[in-house]
């Protein structure tokens, strides 16, 4: 989506803050011993009390209000009644839609006790997420943002899941452009951000692994090999400076 009127940036806004205070609110409630069901429907009403709707369950018939991920699950991870254990890395990726926009936004939760080397992932995964944010200006090359991601990552010792990534969002969860977490240098990396693209930053780094699989279920996305994962994401409005963090609270 491109933004073209004061009503596209006040829509996006407004659900943009929906969806951030569902995540900074379950970033609050998430504890060990509940289930990730338990925790999905927390969201789910949380949503349904600002007017929103879960997005993966509008746009996919997902089975689920959110998604939750648990260790080595990078992404799209089903509510059930896994508990949620101690020293367990929980993802939260909250999107919804609200009077025709869209916006997603996520966390990575680590239960205590937190070691040394789970809050050094989560703090170069928001390094990552902050290092982008800084470079998404209209005029610099889609592909400036994989290259502050992939910067940072190497800086701290840590690979990138080469199948996810960023995506344009606004009138639908997922639009063009795909917004890799790498530099490439393909035409389509190469296309200049223009003001008023609407898409999401969204870096994954992980301790080891590069790809996912499908689990049997369709939807889980799993690390090839195991290890843990963080994830951050906001979604952005991109300006002639700092872009505008939708989801920001």
């Amino acid at each position: 989506m491109t933004v073209e009127s004061e009503k596209d940036l006040e829509g996006l806004l407004k659900i943009g803050r929906i969806c951030g205070l569902t995540l900074k609110y379950l970033t609050e409630q998430v504890r060990v011993g509940m289930t990730t069901k338990e925790l999905d429907e927390l969201g789910g009403k949380f949503l349904e009390q600002h007017g929103a709707r879960s997005a993966p369950i509008l746009a996919y018939n997902y089975p689920g209000y959110t998604c939750i991920s648990i260790n080595d699950v990078a992404a799209h991870g089903i509510p059930d009644h896994r508990v949620i254990r101690p020293g367990d890395m929980v993802n939260i990726d909250v999107s919804a839609e609200l009077d025709g926009y869209w916006a997603d936004c996520g966390g990575t939760v680590p239960m205590p006790p937190v070691n040394a080397d789970k809050q050094r992932l989560c703090d170069f995964s928001k390094r990552a997420l902050a290092a982008a944010i800084e470079v998404a200006k209209a005029g610099n090359p889609l592909n400036a943002i994989g290259r502050a991601v992939e910067t940072e990552a190497k800086r701290g010792g840590y690979s990138l899941i080469r199948e996810l990534g960023g995506h344009g969002v606004g009138r639908f969860i997922h639009e063009p452009p795909s917004v890799p977490n790498v530099y490439l240098r393909s035409k389509e990396a190469r296309q200049p951000l223009t003001e008023g693209m609407v898409m999401t930053i969204e870096p994954f780094l992980t301790t080891g692994a590069i790809h996912v699989e499908t689990d049997p279920d369709g939807w889980t996305l799993r690390m090839k090999g195991g290890g843990l994962v963080a994830q951050y994401e906001h979604t952005v409005v991109i300006t002639k400076d700092r872009p505008i963090l939708v989801t920001a609270v």
